[in-house]
């Protein structure tokens, strides 16, 4: 997996990484996104365009997020690999990690 989405996406959604992304990997779940580890192209056009600094390359995901390394995985568990996050559209779901979490507030 190269990279992933962490916790500062959490209720924020922004989607800019997602019109940036040349491969449409970035799927849209109940309240974050996450980024497909089979689709992905490791291109990292995503993480520079995220205002709220979310997106890392797996390796350098800090140690107090590294939870989201798996639930970027198991976002997918279910949805498989359907080759496109637009023609999908909002999934109403997130992994426990993140449907657990208190609302996060949007500054």
């Amino acid at each position: 997996m190269p990279y992933i989405i962490a916790e500062p996406c959490v209720d924020v959604k922004d989607k800019a990484c997602i019109e940036e992304c040349p491969v449409d990997c970035i799927y849209e779940g109940g309240r974050m996104l996450y980024i497909h580890p089979d689709e992905c192209v490791d291109c990292g056009a995503c993480e520079p365009v995220c205002p709220v600094e979310a997106i890392f390359y797996e390796d350098d995901t800090p140690d107090q997020w590294a939870g989201y390394i798996n639930a970027n995985v198991d976002f997918f568990n279910d949805l498989g690999s359907p080759g496109g996050a637009t023609k999908v559209g909002v999934v109403d779901f997130d992994p426990p990690l993140i449907r657990e979490l208190p609302p996060m507030a949007n500054e």
